[in-house]
């Protein structure tokens, strides 16, 4: 059906292709003309765009030309020059879209055509790598091009910036100058992994003052590695948090506890979701080792947490696989790139719990500061595009979410890369025996192999088969990650043999020969392995994503090189096992064959598809399901941070204030004095409280006074009220002081009882999964009870500003230099919080700020006596 609907509509990719390569013939076109420029005027030229931008003319307009100048600059200062399909790759990125390249392809010279055109207004770029070491390398690699160009190139490393910079040819890392994490921003272009631009937002989202911030607009980034970033990394959010107080021992105790639980009676384990549930045997061994009568009572919910988190930990959570003990600490490893993850943490509890599984120093629990996904973070830009050399499978997702479309641009040259079929194989000793013996046979020849595998412990297990058979290897996994490149770089040469986890983002070309061209014998050695067939890849196992497998392939074939790749598989694989194993095994048994015998059986490799396609769409509609709940979130943080953002910027706060305070006379008057009659009225009550916001109005001073007037007439008194007390305060200590006072108590508000709000959201939206038992939509009543959570968010700021406002004396130098300070200052990835509340009206109030009290002024406390009568007695 698919073919018949192409064939009359035409094949939608080949049409992007055709409108994308319009400018491919316009770029040739002038390409005479710009190698005859000197290099001033090259540089000269982006002068002239900026210049025409200023005019009438658009981005779009001087594309051509623009495409033009890059080109000859990387001919000139990288020896390298883009070729047609690169013209093509890089329209794609220009346009938001993902340009879908194989690997070897020149992805990150391809970049350099949209980097440079979205550069030209001066707004800043953003180029996303998947690890610090690409983040550091591609703007040394491609500066020569942009600084023979006019244009700064920053990057970001850590918890500082770097700028490149030609003169700086010493040092730890070679034409790199380090400057401000500002400075980095303020680069027309600024390179650094999706971690540290998400970061930054988050922090930028809670400095303490406007110059404390780093960021630049969110203008046009372009993603490397995009799957991997947007869609392998979504289900993970950038979170800044500090610790909170936690009792440790019961993470422990269920640590001990849990292994006791018979794996057969007491707990089950979904295939298909890995859920694990405990039996109602398993609940009542639980509930007798804990001595607790019902261990599903509300006031055990606690117990519950840990109790879980403990299965979990011990069952799911394997050492090697999951995490590595490194410095007694467990770090985890990324279940899609194979790399470790220093510093993050597994949340709600699950991290302890695998501290405690493995007798290690618990951390404490932490409370969340901010919060933001992946998804969310990267939908903010005006403008995203994305490139990768395996993005098809996951196009719709793409588009669904971040409106991206993928473009399949074609290769240089031809593929010539043969991927042979699967051979499947009934038991997982059966597989690696033979996956033993292919690599001694294709060793003996000399032919490079790279082996992937799917986990640390099938890499160490698989080289110490082969150290045993006297095969020389390389293992390449995320316990030494950090030699990455080198090994791979030369995985390309005769008789190499590497071992590796998985192969996603990681950015260094398999060159045939090896990558060190400068060796008298390099051409040789070249044309020695294109003889024997080029680089032969070989699969250890199917992974969740047909996508993850494609990247594994594409190390192989690269630029037109000769390459094979072929997958060995066993029934007893974790994805078969999941999805059909025992019963295509039982069908293998009927031929009599050996353990070690192979088959190739199209029905086999199919059931194999149709699992990756159903793992993948279960994946999809986990981070579909993380982003709904995630939008809840973000309409809310949109309003805070714009409010925070305003009072950072030098806002002017006066209406905000004003109608802040009428909303909460609004609110009093509908507490205390509901409906139309007078009988249900406590006028005593809003007496009170009005006292505790700032002075009564006289109309309303006594209860007798309140009855005499109806409810429009005394929200008449208490609007007019509002300006009157409002003036006078502005007044007595100065617009400018006043202006200061309200940016302070407002921020201060915020920070309080925003990171409060996030703490009662994540437990919301931890126990909301319990409605589905009551046929209700969690995701409904987490909208309805965020939204209401959220209202009660505002007005407790609102309170907290408006009860204050009236009630402090600022002190100008200290309130500024708590606002204050230089934009030096940073906050690590988990840290505490340097937010404190603003005072409000209770028993034991403190000034805020520093500030003073008069001593005949209305006491902080909201008492509605003078401060020398009341609290001020003590001072």
């Amino acid at each position: 059906m698919v073919s018949v609907l192409q064939k009359i509509l035409g094949d939608p990719n080949e049409k992007a292709l055709k409108k994308l390569g319009s400018i491919k013939g316009r770029v040739n076109a002038l390409e005479h003309e710009f190698q005859s420029l000197t290099d001033e005027q090259l540089r000269s030229k982006t002068d002239e765009f900026r210049q025409r931008l200023q005019g009438r003319e658009g981005l779009d307009d001087l594309l051509a030309e623009a495409f033009a100048t890059v080109r000859e600059s990387a001919r000139r200062n990288l020896g390298q020059r883009h070729y047609d399909v690169q013209i093509i790759g890089g329209t794609a990125l220009h346009e938001g879209k993902i340009a879908e390249m194989r690997t070897g392809e020149g992805k990150t010279l391809v970049a350099t055509l949209a980097v440079y055109a979205n550069a030209l207004p001066g707004r800043g770029v953003h180029v996303v790598t998947v690890n610090d070491y690409l983040a550091r390398r591609d703007p040394v690699w491609m500066g020569p091009v942009y600084h023979a160009l006019g244009l700064t190139v920053g990057c970001l490393q850590h918890d500082t910036g770097f700028v490149y910079d030609p003169n700086e040819s010493g040092g730890k890392l070679p034409w790199l100058r380090q400057v401000s994490r500002e400075e980095a921003y303020l680069a027309d272009i600024t390179y650094g992994t999706n971690n540290e631009f998400g970061f930054d937002y988050l922090r930028d989202n809670m400095a303490l003052s406007a110059d404390r911030r780093v960021q630049r607009e969110l203008n046009y980034a372009i993603v490397d590695e995009v799957d991997n970033i947007l869609i392998d990394e979504a289900r993970t959010p950038l979170i800044i948090s500090g610790p909170a107080e936690e009792p440790v021992q019961l993470y422990q105790s269920f640590a001990r506890l849990v292994p006791r639980l018979d794996p057969a009676e007491d707990y089950t384990i979904d295939d298909r979701s890995q859920a694990i549930s405990l039996t109602q045997d398993g609940i009542a061994k639980m509930e007798q080792w804990t001595n607790t009568s019902n261990l599903y009572d509300p006031e055990n919910f606690h117990l519950v947490h840990y109790m879980e988190n403990a299965l979990t930990a011990y069952v799911m959570k394997q050492r090697d696989k999951d995490y590595v003990l490194r410095d007694g600490e467990v770090v985890i490893v990324d279940e899609f790139t194979g790399r470790l993850q220093p510093g993050r943490r597994w949340s709600d509890g699950l991290h302890q719990a695998v501290e405690a599984k493995e007798g290690l120093r618990i951390q404490r629990e932490s409370i969340t500061y901010a919060t933001v996904t992946l998804q969310n973070y990267f939908r903010m830009y005006e403008k995203l595009a994305g490139m990768t050399g395996t993005a098809a499978t996951e196009a719709d997702e793409f588009f669904r979410i971040y409106g991206l479309e993928v473009v399949e641009v074609p290769t240089n040259q031809s593929m010539q890369r043969q991927d042979l079929s699967d051979l499947v194989y009934q038991s997982g000793e059966g597989k690696w025996k033979a996956v033993a013996d292919k690599i001694v046979e294709l060793h003996e020849t000399q032919q490079p192999l790279l082996i992937g595998t799917t986990s640390i412990e099938d890499s160490e297990f698989l080289s110490e088969r082969l150290r045993r058979l006297g095969v020389r290897h390389q293992v390449l996994n995320a316990k030494n990650h950090e030699g990455e490149a080198s090994i791979i770089s030369q995985a390309g040469r005769l008789g190499a043999v590497t071992v590796s986890t998985n192969m996603a983002g990681r950015g260094t070309d398999i060159v045939l020969g090896g990558a060190d061209t400068t060796r008298e014998d390099w051409q040789q050695e070249h044309d020695h392995v294109v003889e024997l067939g080029g680089l032969y890849v070989l699969g250890t196992e199917h992974h969740d994503a047909r996508r993850i497998d494609n990247q594994l392939r594409g190390r192989a074939g690269r630029q037109g090189d000769p390459g094979s790749s072929q997958f060995y598989v066993s029934l007893e694989d974790e994805l078969m096992q999941r999805f059909g194993g025992d019963r295509i095994k039982t069908v293998m048994g009927w031929t009599g064959l050996e353990e070690d015998t192979p088959v190739e059986n199209k029905l086999v490799t199919k059931s194999i598809s149709g699992a990756q396609v159903k793992v993948e769409g279960y994946h999809f509609d986990m981070r579909k399901h993380l982003l709904e709940f995630d939008d809840v979130l973000n309409k809310q943080r949109e309003v805070i941070y714009g409010d925070r953002h305003q009072a950072l910027d030098g806002g002017d706060l006066r209406e905000k204030t004003l109608d802040m305070l009428r909303q909460s006379y609004t609110r009093l008057v509908g507490q205390h004095l509901p409906g139309r009659h007078s009988d249900d009225w406590n006028p005593g009550g809003l007496i009170d409280e009005l006292g505790q916001i700032g002075p009564v109005p006289k109309e309303l001073d006594e209860e007798e006074k309140v009855f005499q007037y109806t409810l429009d007439h005394i929200m008449s008194i208490l609007s007019a009220h509002a300006e009157a007390t409002y003036a006078e305060r502005e007044e007595s200590i100065g617009s400018e002081q006043m202006r200061l006072t309200e940016r302070f108590l407002l921020m201060r508000a915020i920070d309080s009882h925003w990171i409060q709000h996030l703490t009662a959201m994540e437990n919301l939206r931890t126990g909301i999964g319990l409605h589905a038992y009551g046929q209700r939509d969690p995701l409904v009543m987490y909208r309805s009870e965020g939204q209401k959570m959220f209202h009660d968010l505002q007005d407790r700021i609102q309170r907290d500003v408006v009860r204050t406002l009236f009630h402090v004396a600022v002190d100008p130098a200290q309130m500024a230099s708590q606002m204050g300070g230089n934009g030096s200052s940073r906050r690590s990835r988990s840290t505490g919080s340097p937010m404190r509340a603003v005072s409000g009206p209770n028993r034991n109030a403190q000034p805020a700020g520093g500030a003073k009290v008069g001593r005949n002024a209305s006491c902080p406390c909201g008492s509605g006596r003078k401060y020398k009568r009341c609290c001020g007695k003590a001072a």
